[in-house]
């Protein structure tokens, strides 16, 4: 599986009961994505993740809502679901997020609270999207590094502060 790991176990459940939906319009249906290039860098949003001070109660309220997690999700510093159109809901807390950014602050009453995860074709994706976004003028969180988890990995931050986290499977 290709995203953040720490040395416990990764959660992933796909959420049972989801009914299916017979839609004979056209006008609902989603065209089909282009064929993905390594030359197009174009990233994927592939992830949502949360940062939360406490995984026991931020998994309960979400079950509230019908997510499942595997029994002992609570004590896991980092927890995934995998939602039926294929984008996964993460969970990480700030203390597993505080192992590889020294720097990060946890999000006061009115501060960004949420990160996206963009999937790019290769580690030379990861650096030229960083790039580009940087040179843009966005602000560069984290510049490309090859993560302990085997990913590329960089972070920017949006024009609110949110976390955009750019990534891709290191070669090998």
């Amino acid at each position: 599986m290709d995203t953040r790991r720490s040395q416990n176990t990764t959660f992933c459940h796909r959420r049972r009961g989801t009914p299916a939906i017979d839609i004979k319009s056209d006008l609902f249906k989603t065209a089909a994505a282009p064929a993905r290039s390594v030359t197009l860098m174009t990233p994927v949003l592939n992830a949502i993740g949360l940062a939360v001070a406490d995984m026991a109660t931020s998994l309960a309220f979400y079950r509230l809502l019908g997510m499942e997690f595997a029994e002992g999700a609570e004590q896991a510093p980092h927890v995934e679901v995998t939602l039926s159109g294929g984008v996964r809901l993460m969970w990480d807390t700030h203390a597993l997020i505080k192992t590889f950014d020294s720097g990060f602050t946890p999000p006061g009453p009115d501060g960004a609270r949420i990160s996206l995860a963009f999937e790019c074709a290769g580690p030379a994706e990861v650096d030229a999207v960083y790039r580009r976004l940087v040179e843009a003028g966005h602000a560069g969180v984290m510049e490309p590094w090859d993560a302990e988890w085997g990913q590329r990995y960089a972070v920017v931050h949006d024009p609110d502060g949110n976390g955009v986290d750019l990534y891709a499977p290191l070669a090998g």
